[in-house]
């Protein structure tokens, strides 16, 4: 992410990259046809292109006016009134960019038999003046396991292993009305406004199943859908493999799902216990074919793998990982599943370098939605820099044809992104600080055999 500037960089240059980035993949124009057009004054073009390369200059908007640092002498409430724009369709904006950017770029840097995913999964999107805020609302965070305010900014990526790209959102609130302490004011549901607030207030599983079906629609296309236990109900499960697609995720440890396993309907806990286990230093603990589905009246089953695997941050613990691709490996299905961490890092670069959390200050859900637009699409060009620096075959024909594609992610690597995880955890359910984690970490790898000490060091 060569085009970020650690302390002040040449304008000119960003400029000039951002510049190119719109006029390659038509930004203007795809724009426009998701309604962002303006009648008179400063066009929609000029607009989002100052917005996109604000992260890029020191100062707020609101300090840039009055130091007189704007490039353009657009007032205030132009800025808003554009963002706020009820007409703009901006999840189709991102889904379409993204489409253009994979297929039109990506896919010619990589072979068809690279193990492309569909990555789903949300984040806290925390708001502090959350009783004038438009839906925000009392939302469960499951990764501190309480309830803070604002939004869950569920969100469908893709990646090939190398590069992760955005393609489209929703800013959800809280299906329960009692929950809602922000505004909630009657609206028009056939209009885009309408049906981003409606899409709001559904629960997460079934926004997903939208958000897959609308990217699917608009021409993007890969092997596996991959998520974490929050999502992995055997009602979207199968769900997704209807759409045509395969599903890696890891599933919960309840008794309330189960599966069909030797003609019993069994919880994980319960096949686990009923299995005899792999012996020695195995990569996984067990691996068995299991049926999902027919928990609800006229739903299908399909067949699918779970895959034991040792929990590294308790040895005497494990997670299960459900693959719906029953010719893929257990060491496959694991790797693939480390692509996964690919979101939690775009959600991190999101919020502390492109300005999710502290760049917007309005209370309209409109402009909560565009300016999550505004973010992803800065991402999207970040991402593309980055594999146009480091990828050779993007240099021209010749280094495409005499150059192999970049390596995919290793099994060894894949445990790595599993120990980076468990870290991540108790660094924040313990609120530890680096050196504390850093010690932890040594410590665990003391106590591991030395063969897998050497695995995890060399990934």
């Amino acid at each position: 992410m060569s085009i970020v500037p650690s302390i002040r960089t040449d304008e000119k240059s960003i400029s000039h990259a951002i510049t190119q980035f719109i006029s390659v993949y038509g930004i203007v124009d795809l724009l426009a046809r998701c309604g962002g057009t303006k009648a008179k004054g400063f066009s929609a073009a000029e607009l989002f292109t100052y917005i996109l390369t604000n992260v890029f200059r020191s100062g707020s908007f609101y300090m840039q006016q009055k130091l007189g640092r704007v490039p353009a002498a657009f007032a205030k409430n132009t800025y808003y009134r554009f963002l706020m724009n009820p007409r703009t369709n901006w999840l189709r904006f991102t889904t379409m960019l993204s489409e253009r950017i994979i297929n039109q770029h990506l896919r010619r840097l990589s072979s068809e038999n690279r193990d492309d995913c569909f990555v789903i999964d949300d984040s806290l999107y925390e708001r502090i003046g959350f009783r004038r805020t438009e839906l925000a609302s009392s939302v469960f965070d499951h990764v501190s396991h309480r309830f803070k305010k604002g939004f869950r900014l569920l969100t469908l990526g893709w990646t090939d292993g190398c590069s992760f790209l955005p393609i489209n959102y929703s800013l959800l609130a809280s299906a329960n009305k009692e929950n809602i302490l922000g505004p909630c004011g009657k609206i028009d549901r056939r209009t885009n406004a309408g049906k981003r607030r409606v899409m709001a207030r559904q629960k997460a599983t079934v926004v997903m199943i939208e958000l897959l079906k609308m990217a699917l629609a608009s021409g993007h296309r890969a092997k596996y859908v991959l998520f974490d236990s929050w999502f992995s109900n055997p009602h979207q499960i199968v769900e997704i493999k209807d759409l045509g697609l395969d599903v890696i995720a890891m599933v919960k440890k309840s008794t309330k799902r189960t599966y069909l396993f030797a003609g019993k309907r069994m919880d994980v806990k319960a096949i686990f216990a009923s299995c005899k286990k792999r012996r020695g230093r195995s990569r996984y603990l067990l691996s068995v074919p299991v049926k999902v589905g027919q928990d609800k009246e006229n739903e299908h089953a399909i067949d699918a793998r779970l895959v034991y695997v040792r929990n590294r941050n308790n040895r005497k613990d494990w997670i299960a990982i459900l693959c719906t691709n029953l010719e893929l490996s257990e060491q496959d299905i694991i790797r693939i599943y480390g692509h996964r961490w690919d979101i939690e890092v775009f959600f991190k670069t999101c919020k502390s370098s492109l300005l999710l959390r502290k760049e917007y200050h309005g209370l309209s859900y409109d402009g909560l939605t565009a300016h999550v637009a505004m973010v992803f699409t800065r991402y999207m060009l970040l991402s593309v820099s980055k594999r146009d620096d480091e990828d050779s075959r993007t240099i021209g024909k010749l280094f495409y044809l005499m150059i192999e594609e970049v390596a995919d992610i290793t099994f060894n690597q894949s445990m790595q992104i599993l120990v980076d995880a468990m870290l991540a955890t108790v660094q924040e359910t313990f609120r530890l600080t680096d050196a504390q984690v850093e010690n932890f970490y040594k410590d665990f790898l003391s106590k591991l055999p030395a063969p897998m000490n050497r695995l995890l060091q060399a990934a």
